[in-house]
């Protein structure tokens, strides 16, 4: 035997028995940061002993990732799907559209399919006709030229781009903080990367006869005291789903203070910056002195044009930061689809043009104001939205009987999950629960809420405001 040979029979065995022991057969239940049971299931498996019984339902075995980022567990979309609700229940609760995209974005779609170049791989960066539209839709806004090779990146989704920004920056253990109530994606894509997430949450204040979306705050000791030495990244979502709240100028900046004191890259989440009301202004964070070369800004084609299942998005940022994120990018998708980036293309090509997005911002505000005209006649407060198109309604005036036979996924869960589906089930109308938005620790704050979406027709928003009267004997 060659000494190479008996190097390689030695080494195996003693990885093999150390592989053994160090893996033993655990079977566990645990229970996910907002309360609810997961699945049960083995962590390991031992590698020295035959399987019981011959059981071969549990020879392989996922990651403890799944656990850690809420995967496993029922979430509020399987909830309140459509098919566990009355047939004729309005879906109010989900944030797609029940009307198309614009004919003109269609349009280029089919056109782009007919073609041969379309219909086959596009440059990970994203086409070039993109990349080009893009950089000349939002220069202005960024006050800077963008690099169409550097600065820009077309993803599949916009939760796809921030997940592959997790997936460039993060090491095992980095600190991500994000603000509650948050969007639910973070959770798991930060934890799938190896982050551990920092809950800090926007403190709401709905006295008055009209509360505003803006009056939920950041203390900013409170901030700064989640900052650890392995702190590396900050997310700011504005405007804010599921609050409806535009951060500040004033806000920004205390933020931006403290991401330079830290050293934090800045994911500026701002996919809703097309749809903002009552004139307020949207303020880009990588605008502010010094934060261009901390910050990733996030969006999203899903938004600006109604075509939430298309999945193209975009990042923007220096090239610091874009060019890590293209290497993930690349490995995770390789390239995001070719014919529907054409249509985007077309779409930001032309939006100015044809005055699309101050009509959109019209047409959503009268959504708006339809839907909280229901809730004014009804009895019930709610958050006054700035911008996106979702308005949080407190519910904790909701009366239901404990012994209403609720389903046991909301069991043991936030009192707003029970609500939820008492409305849903006695008036017709469906809603998320906000406590899903929030860690544990802080759910308590989000129990008294349910997120109403204003993106459909208006006949559909009317439809469900004369429904939502009938809540009017279940209100104390």
């Amino acid at each position: 035997m060659t000494l190479v040979s008996v190097f390689r029979s030695h080494f195996s065995t003693v990885i093999f028995r150390r592989f053994g022991r160090l893996i033993s057969s655990t079977t566990t239940t645990t229970t996910s940061t907002s309360g609810s049971t997961q699945l049960n299931t083995p962590m390991s498996v031992t590698m020295d002993r035959p399987i019981p019984n011959g059981d071969r339902s549990k020879l392989l075995h996922f990651s403890s990732r799944l656990h850690d980022g809420r995967a496993l567990a029922q979430d509020v979309w399987s909830i309140y799907n459509a098919a566990n609700l009355p047939p004729d229940c309005i879906n109010l609760g989900q944030g797609y559209m029940n009307f198309p995209p614009p004919s003109w974005v269609t349009d280029a779609a089919n056109e782009a399919l007919k073609q041969t170049l379309p219909n086959h791989y596009s440059h990970p960066k994203g086409r070039i006709r993109l990349r080009q539209a893009i950089k000349n839709f939002y220069e202005a806004s960024f006050n800077r030229s963008l690099d169409v090779e550097t600065e820009i990146l077309v993803t599949s989704g916009a939760n796809e781009g921030q997940y592959s920004v997790f997936t460039a920056f993060l090491e095992q253990g980095d600190e991500v903080i994000m603000f509650e109530p948050f969007f639910d994606q973070y959770l798991p894509s930060v934890t799938f990367n190896g982050g551990k997430p920092v809950y800090v949450p926007l403190h709401p204040n709905l006295e008055g006869d009209r509360p505003n979306s803006s009056e939920w705050r950041i203390d900013f000791d409170e901030l700064r005291r989640s900052i650890t030495p392995r702190a590396k990244m900050i997310i700011i979502n504005t405007p804010h789903n599921p609050v409806g709240k535009v951060f500040t100028k004033e806000e920004l900046e205390k933020i931006a203070v403290i991401a330079e004191e830290f050293n934090l890259l800045v994911m500026a989440d701002e996919v809703y910056d097309c749809l903002l009301y009552d004139g307020k202004d949207h303020v880009r964070f990588a605008n502010l002195p010094g934060m261009w070369d901390r910050t990733v800004t996030v969006l999203s084609a899903g938004k600006a044009f109604a075509a939430t299942g298309w999945r193209v998005g975009w990042l923007i940022g220096p090239e610091s930061i874009i060019q890590p994120t293209l290497a993930a990018c690349t490995r995770i998708v390789f390239c995001t689809n070719s014919p529907l980036q054409e249509a985007v293309a077309t779409g930001l090509e032309q939006a100015r043009s044809r005055g699309f997005f101050e009509k959109q911002v019209e047409e959503y505000q009268e959504r708006r104001d339809v839907l909280l005209s229901a809730f004014d006649r009804v009895g019930l407060k709610y958050s006054l939205p700035e911008g996106t198109y979702f308005v949080l309604v407190d519910i904790s005036r909701v009366n239901f009987s404990e012994d209403y036979p609720f389903p046991e996924s909301v069991q043991g869960r936030g009192r707003d999950f029970k609500a939820c589906w008492f409305i849903a089930m006695e008036i017709g109308v469906s809603s998320i629960p906000v406590s899903e938005f929030y860690c544990k620790e802080h759910c308590n704050i989000g129990e008294s809420y349910a997120r109403f979406s204003f993106c459909k027709d208006i006949d559909t928003l009317r439809q469900a405001g004369e429904r939502l009267q009938a809540l009017s004997k279940y209100i104390s």
